[in-house]
């Protein structure tokens, strides 16, 4: 007989193998002394394997991730998990309440790590993130969105000389993976110091849910569990069509102030000079067009029919076949309509 895996132990709880269970981490009080709570769902599994971290809502305002993890938390797969899953929801519990980015103090979370425990309140959290969840794991995936009045296409953001979270990437099967450089202060930079791999999830709107988003967020989730080993089930199908490997990517922004009118939208392809939107005068009497100045497929764009010169506009990265690019986003949107990874009755 085998001896039984040892229970999983964080912030004072224990979590026996084979059980799953949310602890709250102290985090603070708000200003009436009401407790605020770093709150993980842990699943730790009968048998071995790697520990790995899932977060949403480090920027308060970005609210797609939290829907991504409650399905996933209620998928049926997890129950034949293997090592230990670690998932926190709502990172940023004061931006979540506030439908803010950052925190009380105005600083951005995602450039505060690794943190401190006598720092600011962005500074604590982030030190206590770090602490009690990212080092306990050696793999993360981080969930994010566009800002407010701003829509992305699901990408994957990876550092180009990583060769694993490259691979990994690819394995989520989201249409576009856009290489970036880590940035000081940033989860992805601070976690890569201490030995843990984090992927980036961008998608959708910035306080909005966007199906299509979150269902790639799942399914992505799902197939990076089965290739760590952490999931050993059937009925996780690889991605249709190759991710497109973007290695850079340019905003192109409004030349004038005026009312937007989009032709072009996310996911699509566009020409080096070509009429992609217009801007008008509130009478309709002065209208100027808007034309890119470089080929490629469209990650992101802002949603807002208001715009100021200098404002962005559309996101575009680089692509070497437009081609294959085209068909990885047509693939995405008819694999999660026919075929979900998941049991729609079950988590919607």
């Amino acid at each position: 007989m085998t001896n039984k895996r040892a229970s999983f132990e964080i912030a004072g709880e224990r979590i026996e193998a084979g059980t799953r269970k949310t602890v709250n981490i102290p985090v603070s009080t708000l200003s009436d002394h009401t407790p605020v709570t770093l709150s993980a769902h842990i699943i730790h599994g009968r048998r071995d394997g790697p520990t790995m971290f899932v977060s949403a809502g480090i920027h308060g305002d970005e609210v797609i991730g939290v829907e991504i993890v409650r399905r996933l938390l209620r998928t049926k797969n997890l129950k034949s998990l293997q090592g230990t899953l670690i998932v926190v929801p709502i990172v940023n519990t004061f931006g979540f309440l506030n439908h803010s980015r950052y925190l009380p103090d105005r600083r951005d979370l995602n450039r505060c790590f690794p943190g401190s425990p006598n720092g600011s309140l962005a500074s604590r959290l982030a030190h206590i993130f770090m602490e009690e969840i990212v080092s306990r794991c050696s793999l993360g995936i981080d969930l994010h969105s566009a800002a407010i009045n701003r829509m992305n296409l699901p990408q994957m953001r990876v550092s180009a000389s990583n060769a694993k979270t490259l691979k990994l990437a690819q394995v989520f099967g989201a249409p576009v993976i856009l290489t970036s450089a880590l940035r000081d202060g940033s989860l992805r930079q601070e976690a890569k110091k201490i030995g843990v791999d984090v992927l980036l999830y961008e998608a959708g709107e910035g306080m909005r849910f966007d199906e299509m988003s979150v269902r790639a967020g799942v399914a992505g989730i799902l197939r990076v569990l089965k290739d760590i080993e952490m999931l050993r089930v059937a009925g996780i199908a690889k991605p249709k069509a190759n991710s497109i490997l973007c290695s850079n990517s340019n905003w192109l922004r409004a030349p004038v102030g005026g009312l937007l009118r989009m032709f072009k939208s996310e996911g699509d392809l566009v020409e080096d000079g070509e009429i992609v939107a217009a801007i008008s005068d509130p009478f309709g009497d002065d209208e100027t067009e808007v034309a890119t100045r470089y080929s490629g497929i469209i990650v992101g764009r802002a949603v807002m029919p208001i715009v100021h010169e200098g404002d962005a506009l559309f996101h575009i990265a680089a692509v070497k076949s437009a081609d294959i690019a085209e068909a990885a986003v047509d693939d995405l949107a008819t694999q999660l309509e026919e075929a979900p990874l998941f049991d729609e009755d079950e988590i919607i």
